[in-house]
């Protein structure tokens, strides 16, 4: 069981210690009867449960816990298990109602995800009894709403308060009713609430798509049950995002605090990096203190089913070509806990610094849906720092980059962009300061599972003695780039691109620049960024749809994001996509809201065009002079 923090580091008065044996013997009670009542409730889902080992279990790990902490810590635990366990007991009441409408089938598949700690996460319908199943959410449950880890340190910041647990895994946010509806309000939003939409929309898609995965087992209209998975993740967006979007449209959700504090993005797919990328972020980090990290953690957490590795290569066939397997691989590893358990790092932790959303592999729908969670992680802070979570870092990154972006002639709407180098894991300790790469060039992908979208690339290595700080760029690169936080709101995030790996970037560079935005190549590369091809076998996002839907390999993805990146290229102006081509094929699905998350009104989508010498007539990106001679200030 991992280890509690105390918000009470004293010693206990003599009140203290009488009002200690009260509040424990009133939690005692209070355990023993709903340990009891969830043992009722599971019987009726799983017979071969035994009631008293529960019962004895549950209430030997709550009162340990509560047996180890002060007053405080107590009168919160006492607080948080009232409202959160009564949720896990109605959230077992669900399973058992799905049980009995399947002739006591066992309830749940091979997807997890969702809030409380996957209270609902079943094991396969298949493969596992019933009260295999039944056992799995109720320990789940109690280690997530038992265990959870808040900060300890009460932030000065009043959204910031309410904390939120940064460990275990899917622990809920307390008060989350309450929270949504003030955040929903448009008027008091906090940390805390955001956290809790979030965690409600991953636990309706969670429910989604475990009846598509039952469904899917035989299914043989691809093409229907794409439209199906389409529709029903649009639907949850409306119910649960649009809202929360829609309530701070045009503005700042929080206002920017002028402190010089930065927000790290980091989307981790399965990353066995996360926990190294954020201890060297906060070691060479010139200021640590102002550093706060959004960690969107999608992992396989090995719950209810065997987790996969990626495609490796185990060898060649008579022809030569690579030979992959995939096999079976343990759990993957929480970069945020093994982050927030080194003695040397978890002051961070307790002090709020880490934020951290997990999402089941299964509910993993691609970069720009990690992203747009990881922008809602966001609190008030003065710079936004978008990247990935494989990453190293130069010494005093930080005030390193807030000095060139303020270099930048225009700034304060300046970006900072640029494809970081490369690192091996043997490679010695980083330092950067090599000259960085300019995003200048571009290319219609030939590929037909990329759909022939727009990608970027890099130009030369040039200089300009002639202009006095960094110069302009065409485009910005989803794994790195750097702005004040105002980007925010001129720039949200889509909602709507789930299951698109290719897109991202011409879309965020087109929409900044026609807001306003200038994008800069800063002059020297202060990160470093592993690059992942695909013979290195790691786990890819489009696998795990893949096995979710009963379609293993990256096919039936490709299938999904062909339909969806359509909303890009009809942002971007693509003339075979126009609105009334999408609406004559039947996807005006896709272009939804489109004119909240689509080109800004400082600069046309046509005058993009020509500053990026894009031809959608012959498919093909022009040279851009200005852009490879480093001219434009």
């Amino acid at each position: 069981m991992r280890p509690r923090r105390s918000r009470s580091t004293g010693g206990s008065s003599p009140d203290a210690d009488s009002t200690s044996r009260l509040l424990l013997a009133l939690l005692g009670f209070a355990l023993v009867v709903f340990a009891s009542t969830i043992c009722l409730l599971a019987a009726g889902l799983a017979a071969h449960i035994d009631d008293e080992e529960l019962n004895a279990g549950v209430e030997g790990r709550l009162q340990g816990g509560a047996a180890g902490g002060g007053v405080v810590q107590q009168q919160q635990e006492a607080q948080y298990l009232e409202q959160e366990l009564p949720i896990a007991a109605a959230a077992i009441e669900r399973a058992h109602a799905t049980n009995n409408d399947n002739d006591g089938g066992a309830v749940g598949n091979n997807n997890g995800g969702g809030d409380i700690g996957g209270i609902i996460r079943g094991a396969d319908a298949a493969k596992k009894t019933a009260a295999a199943v039944s056992d799995k959410p109720l320990d789940t449950m109690a280690a997530a709403a038992q265990n959870a880890i808040f900060p300890t340190v009460v932030s000065d910041v009043a959204h910031l308060n309410p904390s939120v647990p940064y460990l275990p895994p899917h622990a809920p946010v307390p008060n989350a009713d309450g929270l949504i509806e003030t955040t929903l309000s448009g008027s008091n939003p906090t940390m805390a609430g955001i956290h809790a939409i979030l965690q409600r929309f991953l636990l309706d898609l969670h429910e989604s798509n475990r009846n598509f995965a039952t469904d899917a087992k035989t299914e043989n209209d691809r093409e229907g049950l794409r439209d199906r998975v389409i529709q029903a993740y649009f639907d949850l967006a409306n119910k649960h995002l649009i809202p929360f979007d829609k309530a701070y449209r045009g503005k700042n959700i929080f206002p920017v605090r002028e402190d010089g504090s930065i927000f790290m993005s980091l989307a981790s797919f399965r990353d066995h990096l996360l926990g190294a990328t954020l201890k060297e972020a906060f070691r060479k980090a010139e200021h640590p203190e102002r550093l706060f990290i959004g960690a969107v953690v999608q992992n396989c957490f090995g719950d209810e089913y065997v987790c996969k590795t990626g495609a490796q290569v185990v060898g060649k066939d008579k022809n030569g070509r690579p030979q992959t397997k995939v096999s079976d691989a343990p759990p993957d590893k929480n970069g945020v806990e093994e982050f927030c358990t080194d003695p040397s790092f978890k002051k961070y932790c307790e002090a709020g610094q880490i934020r951290a959303l997990y999402v089941n592999e299964t509910e993993s729908l691609g970069p720009a849906a990690a992203r747009y969670y990881a922008s809602k992680l966001w609190g008030g802070e003065t710079y936004y720092l978008q990247a990935d979570a494989h990453l190293r870092f130069a010494p005093n990154f930080d005030t390193r980059y807030i000095d060139e972006v303020k270099a930048a002639k225009a700034y304060p709407k300046a970006v900072l962009s640029s494809y970081p180098p490369g690192f091996s894991e043997s490679d010695p300790d980083y330092v950067g300061g090599t000259t960085g790469a300019r995003l200048c060039t571009c290319e219609f992908s030939h590929s037909d599972v990329e759909d022939h979208i727009i990608r970027i690339n890099t130009g030369g290595h040039c200089t300009n003695d002639q202009v006095d700080g960094p110069t302009q760029i065409a485009f910005i690169a989803a794994g790195f780039f750097f702005a004040r936080a105002e980007f925010l709101k001129d720039v949200p995030f889509d909602p709507y691109l789930p299951w698109c790996f290719m897109g991202e970037e011409i879309a965020l560079s087109s929409r900044a620049w026609t807001s306003g935005w200038d994008i800069y190549a800063p002059r020297q590369n202060l990160i470093a960024h592993q690059y992942r091809p695909g013979r290195m076998g790691l786990p890819k996002f489009w696998g795990s749809v893949g096995r979710l839907f009963g379609r293993p390999g990256p096919g039936f993805n490709t299938r999904l994001q062909k339909k969806i990146i359509k909303r890009v290229k009809n942002l971007v102006g693509y003339p075979e996509v126009s609105t009334e081509e999408v609406e004559k094929d039947g996807d005006e699905l896709v272009l939804t809201d489109l004119e909240f998350y689509g080109m800004g009104s400082e600069r046309t989508r046509q005058a993009y065009v020509e500053f990026t010498n894009i031809d959608f007539s012959s498919k093909s990106c022009k040279n851009m002079q200005w852009c490879n001679k480093c001219t434009m200030a």
